[in-house]
């Protein structure tokens, strides 16, 4: 019946992400097997927006 605070704790375990071997940033999910940053796992296209660029 303790699910507050006390479980809070439990996030700091281990690493989400690690370091993606296409773009280098530390951006790839461990467990969804897919960079945030570009896209790696999801698609073979590098992944960007065209609100990204000025």
């Amino acid at each position: 019946m303790t699910k507050g605070t006390y479980s809070q704790g439990k996030k700091s375990r281990g690493k989400t992400h690690i370091r993606c071997r296409r773009c280098g940033d530390i951006t790839y999910h461990k467990k969804r097997k897919i960079c945030s940053s570009c896209g790696y796992g999801k698609s073979a296209r590098m992944k960007h927006y065209n609100w990204q660029k000025k």
